[in-house]
């Protein structure tokens, strides 16, 4: 049984639904700490909580490349192979494969594809209960992964203030973003935002640190700033890479603003209690689904993504 086939079992064969109200998921593995944690949930939608494997690697640094003042800068793809992210040009992998399944039902709630589109559904808020569990990276592999639809862009937003990780990731150079454009009513939106060329992918960074941060995202500017990029393009998904839900405030800011929430759990290291407690900061989402990260590779999973590329074509 395949890792995905694991951890979404219990919700039926094949290609994920999309999101039903009032009905939690129960997954094959850790079932005791997602039960528990979605009681305090009950009222809310919940989608399925997927497992991915692949850990963040942090090496091998490159430079990003300016061109003119157009804030288009290169990422290298290579590089991001090398980190186990989702590349746009790489062959069928098991990493991929799982980022599509987590995307479904994030879309079909976003755009109303199969379900009732959920309000704000396409602002959606990746965390996690404690800083470590790899929401960073499975921000930017959603976000990838989102960018490769036929018809659809994405916005991926660094809203960690306190500690961005997106522009590190992504190997890009960010002087200002986020709390700058709070800050400076005279900054437009526009001279901030990165356009990578990854089709289809825009980054907003962070910015610089402000010691007022929380106070800016739970601001006026920052409510209409939402509002503003939310609508704009009807095409668009906005991801935001948030801070740790117990560590920081501004998590809990940022939640009354989204549609969709994905929290990430990291596999036999986070406690129930931490996730429970975790989960009671952002009850102002109507949808809240988990997922479950760093887990132990089941044998013999990379069986079929191996062999694909050089017989399955």
């Amino acid at each position: 049984m395949s890792i995905i086939e694991k951890a979404a079992g219990k919700i039926g064969v094949g290609a994920p639904r999309p999101v039903v109200p009032n009905n939690p998921v129960e997954v094959a593995r850790d079932a005791s700490l997602i039960e528990s944690a979605l009681d305090k949930q009950s009222s809310s939608h919940a989608s399925p909580f997927i497992a991915t494997t692949v850990e963040p690697i942090f090496s091998d640094p490159d430079a990003s490349v300016m061109e003119g003042n157009s804030q288009v800068q290169s990422i290298n793809l290579a590089r991001l192979h090398r980190m186990g992210v989702v590349s746009p040009d790489a062959e069928k992998s098991k990493i991929a494969e799982e980022f599509r399944i987590i995307k479904r039902p994030l879309i079909a709630n976003a755009f109303g594809q199969g379900a009732a589109r959920v309000r704000n559904g396409n602002l959606i808020m990746v965390t996690s209960s404690l800083p470590g569990e790899g929401k960073s990276f499975c921000a930017i592999n959603l976000a990838i992964s989102m960018a490769m639809e036929m018809d659809r862009t994405v916005l991926l937003i660094d809203a960690d203030v306190a500690k961005p990780r997106v522009p590190e990731y992504l190997g890009i150079h960010a002087d200002k973003g986020l709390l700058d454009v709070l800050q400076d009513k005279n900054l437009k939106l526009s001279d901030v935002m990165i356009k990578t060329d990854i089709a289809k992918l825009t980054v907003l960074p962070a910015g610089r640190t402000y010691k007022r941060a929380t106070e800016l995202l739970a601001s006026a500017a920052m409510t209409r700033l939402i509002e503003d990029i939310g609508n704009r393009y009807p095409d668009r998904i906005i991801l935001f890479d948030s801070p740790p839900l117990l560590a920081t405030s501004e998590s809990s800011v940022l939640a009354t603003h989204m549609g969709q929430i994905v929290m990430v759990v990291e596999a036999e290291k986070t406690s129930q209690e931490a996730v429970r407690e975790a989960l009671s900061h952002i009850q102002s989402c109507e949808v809240v689904g988990m997922l479950l990260n760093k887990t132990t590779p089941t044998p013999g999973a990379d069986y079929y993504y191996g062999h694909y590329g050089s017989y399955g074509k």
